[in-house]
């Protein structure tokens, strides 16, 4: 038996974020073209030296990014959409990041989230354009690595299934033009990749986990077919993960040399379809047997045992012992965790740690014999004191769940009957304008954070400091002439963290840091115990604004689904009840803030469809318990009281009833990027509920102008009423500046007052 060690995918941005320091410095002109180049450099070759110093047998390159690696692989096709005026030379770091992130004359493109994670992806668009190979960067990470390092590396690459998949711009009619026009580019990239003395390429199609029709299935048996006469010498490990391969059957017979299966998120059917149909006995079987998305130490013995199971079954003579995906969706390493719970920490298991556990199986697997002291008995014993730890056997959260009752999950009154009596207690204009949440977290703030964490600062130093950057922005809002004012979470640093710090059952960590999009990194919270909520988490801060302006100022929460979603979560017991813990804990703090006069509270959900399963036929139970979380939290308040709720980039098509079924008076919708495709979406299927349609894209530096937003108002007043119309921005302001943010929202309230007066007018 030949066993390699392996991972799919390294996090490319460094233990202290150095990829993040390195892009932004980059985009502020801080730094030049060249020395950004030599950084990057820097950074990809210190992640092969980790991952070397690890014991695994095969490296992976490719799976680094100046952004986000399917906007990588459209540049490298030269699929540039024409709105970027590109000349068809080599693509440059400008029309790359102006693609990324917009440009003053242009709109960026779309980002959507990755499959089910956090992670989002740009969404390549084709055009009907000539496609072509401008540059092949993953063979010039292939031949990096080969000079300066002497490693021969596996070069990976998104593969055509999943990138056309994920891509937007063609019909049924085009796609066929699309697909031949990108073939032969793919083939180039393989057979320099092979000449250049590549033994192995893996080729990423998480797009087969979905499910498929007929002719998906025929379409991938082409694309393959066609790839293998044209680089016959490519030795191609097909790679799926997030899922169970979908047609087992005819796609395990791909003419490729392995194929790579989930054994995690996709261990039962994939365990189901070797029984029944086995495995080819001409391929490598890649073993995806260590979790890439989640942050707990392995049961060795277990996993060890399992990949027996999949030897057996399988019978094959070769085998790759690797992660079930990327472990981009993990933090780099626990090394320089300092200050967490001895026992919560000895449970942990990060990157760097993962691929150690990698190395350990493929050792016993091939040896029978354990690699490093102890270690599978240490990994059953750190199991088992994490699942006997006294965060876990919270008494008053025991007792809240067993008096939770069918009516804690709906409002007395329907929407239409709530409506009438919050117009006429909150008595707001028509098209009333307001914010998502959160405004710029100037250098300022962020250094007085850090201060004050350091202990530089006292706590009622900086109880002052935020207290006045509050004053500025209620003043700010009232010249800019917004209808409903949030208090700007300046003392938070993330929309979840800053919850999960002040509810028992959560660990935060210094340096976990795992990409979202773009530069832009999180630290996600792990949840480890119950959820229970102590005292008023916001109370305070809105209650003081408030009492500053006569306009209404929301209460700000993050929904019970999102805060789930984007942490990580203990897996002793099922999601379901994680998410109704944390709902029972919100529904406590939006009482607090209804007891404080507060009048629209905010409960945001952008995550509810990111936890959604990648088949359809999976969706129906996770959304029962995700809507009624949802409804648990916010249920218990008055008729007048208005909850809002906020989503981000998803497809609305599928998910306008899940929308509805949450119940929310006001939603608003992260769209800017894809307005259009909703505005349709909506003229075929009305929503009866409050509605803000995001009207410009907040992740873009540009500012919108007037007349562009009245655009986009003008097309969204055809198919929403305007006693449900609300006017906002299409997510909140955290990573803007000041004088940008304050132009646009500017912008924004001219042209709600434009289409208030011209509605007046036609009356």
């Amino acid at each position: 038996m030949n066993l390699v060690s392996t991972a799919i995918g390294y996090p490319y941005i460094g233990d202290n974020r150095e990829w993040k320091r390195c892009l932004e410095s980059y985009w502020k002109t801080a730094i030049s073209e060249e020395q950004f180049s030599l950084e990057m450099k820097t950074i990809r070759l210190n992640n092969l030296k980790r991952q070397q110093s690890l014991g695994l047998d095969l490296l992976t390159v490719g799976d680094f990014t100046f952004y986000d690696r399917m906007l990588d692989h459209a540049a490298m096709f030269g699929m540039v959409p024409n709105r970027y005026q590109w000349k068809g030379d080599e693509i440059n770091l400008s029309t790359y990041y102006a693609m990324a992130r917009g440009a003053n004359d242009v709109v960026a493109s779309e980002m959507t989230k990755w499959f089910n994670t956090n992670y989002h992806y740009i969404v390549p668009e084709y055009e009907g354009q000539s496609l072509r190979l401008t540059k092949n960067y993953i063979l010039d990470y292939f031949l990096e690595a080969k000079q300066e390092l002497g490693l021969i590396t596996k070069p990976t690459l998104i593969g055509p299934f999943t990138f056309v998949k994920l891509a937007k711009g063609y019909d049924a009619k085009s796609k066929a033009l699309f697909i031949l026009k990108l073939l032969p580019l793919y083939a180039q990239v393989l057979q320099q990749l092979v000449n250049a003395g590549a033994q192995w390429i893996q080729v990423e199609e998480p797009a087969l986990v979905l499910s498929l029709t007929a002719d998906d299935v025929k379409l991938v048996q082409e694309i393959y077919k066609q790839l293998a006469e044209q680089v016959p010498a490519a030795r191609i490990m097909l790679q799926t993960y997030f899922e169970g391969l979908s047609a087992y059957e005819e796609l395990s017979q791909l003419p490729v040399a392995g194929i790579g299966l989930d054994f995690i998120h996709g261990s039962e059917e994939n365990m189901a379809s070797l029984r029944k149909y086995g495995f080819p006995q001409d391929k490598v079987l890649g073993i995806g047997i260590i979790n890439g998305r989640d942050i707990w130490r392995a049961n060795l013995a277990e996993k060890a045992f399992n990949i027996k199971a999949v030897l057996l079954l399988s019978d094959v003579k070769e085998a790759w012992i690797q992660s079930s995906c990327s472990l981009q969706h993990v933090p780099v390493t626990t090394k320089v965790e300092t200050r967490l719970d001895a026992t919560l920490k000895n449970a942990l298991s990060f990157a760097e740690e993962k691929m150690v556990e990698l190395t350990q199986l493929t050792a016993y697997v091939c040896d029978e014999a354990w690699t490093g002291n102890k270690s599978v008995s240490e990994s059953m014993k750190a199991t088992q004191a994490l699942e006997q730890h006294e965060a876990r056997k919270n008494a008053r959260v025991k007792e809240l769940e067993l008096q939770v009752k069918p009516e804690h999950f709906t409002r007395p009154l329907t929407f239409k009957e709530r409506q009438s009596l919050q117009k006429e207690a909150l008595n707001l204009p028509e098209f009333p304008t307001t914010t998502i949440g959160s405004f710029p977290q100037s250098d300022l703030v962020k250094r007085k954070r850090t201060a004050w964490r350091k202990k530089e600062l006292t706590n009622a130093e900086y109880a002052v400091f935020l207290k006045e950057e509050t004053a500025r922005w209620i003043q700010i809002q009232e010249e800019i002439g917004l209808d409903v004012f949030v208090h700007g979470e300046f003392e938070r640093t993330d929309m979840v963290e800053y919850f999960g710090e002040k509810l028992e059952g959560f660990a935060f960590t210094e340096k976990a840091w795992v990409v979202s999009y773009g530069s832009r990194c999180v630290k996600p919270p792990i949840i480890y115990g119950d959820v229970e909520w102590v005292a008023p988490m916001t109370v305070k801060e809105v209650e003081a604004a408030q009492q500053l302006t006569s306009k209404y100022v929301k209460g700000m929460l993050t929904g019970p689904v999102t805060i789930l979603n984007w942490s990580f979560v203990r897996d002793d017991i099922s999601r379901e009840q994680v998410a109704n813990q944390l709902a029972l804990a919100l529904r406590e703090e939006i009482q607090a803030l209804e007891d404080a006069g507060i009048a629209i509270i905010q409960v945001d959900e952008p995550a509810l469809r990111e936890g959604l399963p990648l088949r359809k036929e999976k969706w129906v139970d996770y959304l029962a318990w995700g809507i009624n979380a949802f409804k648990l939290a916010t249920s218990s308040v008055k008729n007048e009281t208005q909850i809002h709720t906020h989503m981000c980039y998803c497809e609305f098509n599928d998910f306008i009833e899940p929308i509805r079924a949450l119940d929310a008076d006001v939603i608003s919708i992260e769209t800017s990027r894809s307005h259009g495709e909703l505005i349709q979406s909506l003229k075929q299927n009305p929503y009866e509920l409050g509605i803000g349609l995001g009207v410009y894209d907040i992740h873009s530096p540009r500012v919108p102008s007037v007349e562009e937003i009245s655009a986009i108002l003008k097309d969204s007043v055809e198919v929403i009423p305007k006693e449900q119309f609300w006017v906002n921005p299409d997510c909140g302001l955290k990573t803007r500046h000041e004088e940008e943010t304050i132009a646009s929202l500017k912008n924004m309230v001219t042209a709600a007052r434009k289409l208030r007066q011209k509605l007046h007018q036609t009356v």
